[in-house]
């Protein structure tokens, strides 16, 4: 017999049953839609002219340097120069004690007018004893020695003019002059000092640092890929006298004038594995100084085989290697290492891994993967506009700032 109990739980069941059945009949909901190829911006790779420059780290030296230093013994007695200040050649700078070698040059004076009158007296009996001779009046022996008396006579008084040209010499070195133009240092020596000839104390130091030079070193590895380059006819070289040079200051800032390159080494220094290179640069308000540490970017070549990609269309792996993704024709993303050791104008300069035509993603890396479906569109051509500036500019910009890789950097 059935209790209500019973009642409700079996009615309650079936409820369930019936729900449960509807479930199972009713019709399933759609599929969601597949999602849409996600959109990316490419720029189509070009081959293009670089300026190439090499990035060489150097010290600035003066254009001469000229050591004042003592060359007779005395007293200094004054200075007539301020320390720093630009002398002119020639220009006095220390007065010595002169009367000491005053006194000298007029003993060598008094010597040679001694040695003079020696001299006219023994010609006179020279000549007198040669006419005596022809009358026998006199012995051979007696105007042989009148004429030896007068050869002696005539030695002394070249012996006198000598003396006195370095007694008139000595004179002169007790005023010390310049011997360039430039800009003077600190005195070695105040007035009253001792200086001596023999140790040729020094006294200043004068420097001319306009122009001014840098020499820089380049490591004997970067000189031979580079030659490497031009027998390969990768690099176009540059003129000889079309290299230029421009200069990185300590601060970081560019100097504003721009140097010549004057002379690149033919010897390794075994100890740094380096060749010194010079370049020349004006220098007219004296911003550089000696000792200046510098960082000079000199151009080396074109090279008319390179691609500029923009700096978000490359990227570095574990390994440190330059990647880049490529659209390919089926609209698929492929990887590619590529040389990108530099960058200029803004942009990766790209030596190899590249194809002329190649579709480059610059926008939208980070949402892709190799092997996705892309749907893209094409940005600016950032190679041609640079191309295009290049042609109207009369030289070639400046390279920006290096970006991780190594230190070899665009050319102005």
């Amino acid at each position: 017999m059935l209790t209500p109990a019973t009642d409700r739980y079996y009615a309650g069941l079936a409820s369930a049953l019936t729900i449960l059945a509807l479930a199972g009949c009713s019709p399933k909901k759609p599929a969601a839609a597949q999602s849409a190829p996600p959109e990316v911006s490419v720029v189509t790779a070009h081959r293009t002219s670089v300026p190439v420059a090499m990035e060489l780290p150097g010290r600035t030296s003066a254009y001469l340097v000229a050591q004042v230093r003592a060359r007779v013994d005395g007293i200094v007695q004054k200075r007539s120069f301020q320390e720093g200040a630009d002398v002119k050649a020639n220009q006095a700078l220390y007065q010595i004690d002169p009367a000491p070698y005053r006194a000298a040059l007029n003993s060598a004076q008094a010597t040679q007018h001694k040695a003079e009158a020696n001299l006219a007296a023994t010609s006179s009996q020279a000549e007198r004893y040669k006419i005596l001779i022809g009358g026998n009046a006199i012995s051979k022996q007696a105007y042989d020695n009148a004429v030896a008396a007068q050869g002696q006579a005539a030695a002394d008084v070249a012996a006198a003019k000598a003396a006195v040209a370095i007694a008139s010499i000595n004179l002169r070195y007790t005023k010390v002059v310049a011997p360039i133009s430039g800009r003077s240092s600190i005195s070695q020596v105040t007035q009253g000092a001792y200086v001596q000839g023999s140790a040729a104390t020094l006294l200043t130091t004068v420097q001319q640092i306009d122009p001014i030079y840098v020499d820089l070193n380049q490591s004997s590895v970067a000189g031979l890929q580079l030659r490497r380059d031009i027998a390969s006819g990768q690099l176009t070289p540059s003129g000889a006298g079309q290299v230029k040079v421009a200069l990185t200051l300590e601060d970081g800032s560019q100097y504003p004038l721009t140097g010549t390159l004057q002379f690149n080494g033919v010897t390794v220094d075994p100890s740094t594995g380096s060749v010194t290179v010079r370049a020349l640069f004006p220098n007219p308000k004296y911003v550089l100084l000696p000792g200046m540490f510098v960082r000079a970017r000199i151009e080396q070549g074109v090279n008319d085989k390179a691609f500029l990609l923009p700096i978000p269309g490359v990227t570095h792996n574990a390994k440190g290697q330059a990647t880049t993704l490529v659209v390919g024709p089926d609209n698929r993303v492929a990887q590619r290492t590529i040389q990108a050791q530099n960058t200029f104008d803004n942009q990766w300069v790209v030596t190899g891994g590249l194809n002329d035509g190649d579709r480059i993603i610059v926008s939208g890396v980070q949402k892709v993967q190799p092997g996705m479906l892309v749907r893209a569109s094409e940005g600016p051509d950032q190679s041609r506009l640079t191309a295009g500036k290049l042609a109207a500019a009369a030289i070639p910009p400046r390279p920006q700032s290096s970006l991780p890789g190594p230190t070899i950097a665009a050319a102005k």
